[in-house]
């Protein structure tokens, strides 16, 4: 059965009879340690807004591209919530995650107001879990630090000193302190060595704010390199907000450690995960670990290169450092386990040791055979099939929006930022959730053609809209882009880029304080406010069971 977001009202077949859990039940079960995901259904941006500490985004546009692979147990306790517009979007995503073939959907009693009104603590922003914990870690172990000021005074003076990018490379090329080598976060351990063999030598290890800097900084602490260590307080944020230069397009990476290099990281990296709690497990005892109810997520920790040349079968790609940035998102079910590998013997106990501190259930792979890594490239995502749905080629909708434009409305559901980076010349961008918001300002048609990247979110798209035109629009015809955009583009036909006609606000995704290099200085600053301010959230929730070393 297909439904659009005009439907959630009117919804009756399931959307009244799913169960719903109290914010008090809730609370129980993460208190608890069982198994839950709680589940918000809106944009991210209005996710990131406000939601509960445990609480995973998943779109209510993306549910069939995303469900089977973040939520892997189709057992498991579903928990959903969110609303847009005054329409309660819960019962609809739960039906489809239901049609999925998940088997204990629930709605949030009350919704998000409901959990607000029980006294539930609300957090701002994205990737909270992981930010909250980088707090605590620093209010516990006070992490050292150094200022821009003087970061930047001990470049200048020429003194031994590194300074290290934790981020994702793509993040370093944007922007970077100057002579700052890119090292992704679990990379630091296993090749920080290499870059500062010298004991004397003084290392500085910085973010765009203050979560990477500071479990990256920890890290290093943590596996006992001899090197003073500082984290680069407030990350790039603090040097502009101080006035000071970014470099931007560096391209410094970090070299490959000697055999003594490794050893060493080796020790300090499982010393380190043995204190958290991390249990070790052989690849054929894997099995063992999928016991009825449990859920267990497998990820290969090592550079997006590395896993495309060959990984475990099973296993998804997920560097380390972004792993323990963004677990909410790669890890949505609360209290699963988590299953790691590498083929070093570092950037998995290292990650691990991380997540165990944050209350997860953590294992890593033993030593095993090279031939093991089996498989190559990028990791299939499992979703349904899509739906059988007309196609309209590039050069037939070229034609078609040449000859009769006034005939044809093209709606592009892909994201954002890559709409306005280029699209369709007369394209309307909108929200495969808010496609009913989305007609009350495309000028009626006599063809709708859906695109995307690809054309598979607009095939499941298709038979919204098809609902939504109803009765009254049966001359309506709707179909697909054959190949969404990247054919189009790959034909060589006309783009433009920009915002010229939307068709609903771009709230997919939440544009972060630190990212980029046009952040107002007020909104950085608000960012690094509202992070100092996570450990007193963190202790008022209650919820995190989070133990740091």
């Amino acid at each position: 059965m297909t439904l659009a977001v005009a439907d959630a009202r009117a919804f009756t077949p399931h959307g009244s009879d799913f169960p719903t859990l109290s914010h008090a039940a809730v609370r129980e079960k993460l208190l608890a340690r069982e198994e839950i995901a709680l589940l918000d259904v809106r944009e991210e941006d209005p996710f990131a807004q406000a939601h509960p500490l445990w609480a995973a985004n998943l779109p209510l546009s993306r549910i069939e591209l995303e469900a089977w692979r973040r939520i892997p147990r189709r057992d498991t306790l579903l928990v959903i919530y969110g609303s847009h517009e005054g329409v309660d979007l819960a019962p609809l995503a739960a039906a489809r995650l239901a049609a999925l073939g998940y088997t204990s959907a629930h709605l949030l009693e009350g919704g998000l107001e409901g959990w607000r009104s029980a006294g539930g603590e609300l957090f701002r922003d994205v990737n909270v879990p992981s930010k909250a914990f980088g707090e605590l870690v620093e209010h516990e172990r006070h992490t050292p630090s150094l200022s821009a000021e003087e970061v930047k005074a001990l470049i200048d003076a020429r003194a031994d000193v590194v300074v290290l990018d934790a981020r994702r490379f793509d993040e370093y090329q944007t922007m970077s302190i100057p002579t700052a080598t890119s090292v992704p976060g679990a990379e630091l351990v296993l090749r920080v060595r290499a870059l500062a063999p010298d004991p004397a030598t003084r290392v500085i290890v910085n973010c765009a704010g203050r979560t990477r800097s500071i479990i990256g900084t920890q890290s290093l602490v943590n596996a006992g390199i001899p090197n003073r260590v500082a984290a680069l307080r407030n990350g790039t944020i603090g040097w502009k907000l101080a006035g000071q230069l970014l470099d931007h397009g560096a391209a410094l990476e970090a070299p490959a450690p000697s055999a003594a290099q490794l050893a060493a990281a080796r020790a300090g990296a499982q010393d380190v995960a043995r204190r958290a709690g991390v249990q070790w497990i052989a690849l054929d005892a894997l099995p063992s670990l999928e016991a009825p109810q449990r859920t267990v997520y497998r990820f290969d920790v090592r550079t997006p290169q590395e896993y495309a040349t060959g990984h475990l079968p099973g296993f998804a790609g997920a560097p380390g450092g972004q792993l323990v940035q963004e677990t909410d998102h790669q890890v949505p079910v609360r209290g699963a386990r988590i299953v790691l590998a590498d083929d070093d013997g570092v950037r998995a106990p290292m990650t691990a040791s991380w997540l165990a501190q944050m209350g997860w259930e953590v294992f890593v792979v033993e030593p095993h055979a090279d031939s093991e890594r089996s498989v190559s490239g990028t990791a299939a995502q499992p979703h349904p099939r899509a739906p059988a749905v007309a196609e309209i080629t590039p050069e037939a909708l070229a034609a078609a929006l040449r000859d009769a434009p006034d005939d044809i409305a093209l709606i592009d559901l892909t994201t954002g930022a890559n709409h306005a980076r280029r699209h369709i010349p007369g394209a309307w961008f909108a929200i495969r959730a808010q496609l009913a918001q989305a007609l009350r300002a495309i000028p009626p048609a006599r063809h709708y053609v859906l695109t995307c990247g690809s054309s598979l979110l607009a095939r499941f798209a298709a038979a919204d809209l098809s609902d939504l035109l109803g009765a009254g629009r049966r001359d309506a015809e709707v179909s697909v882009l054959a190949g969404g955009n990247a054919a189009w583009f790959e034909a060589g036909l006309p783009t433009e880029s920009g915002w010229q006609r939307i068709a609903t606000p771009a709230t997919d995704r939440y544009r972060r304080p630190y990212e980029g290099t046009d952040a107002p200085a007020a909104a950085m600053q608000a960012y690094l406010d509202w992070e100092f301010g996570l450990v007193d959230q963190l202790a008022a929730d209650g919820t995190h069971h989070f133990r740091v070393l």
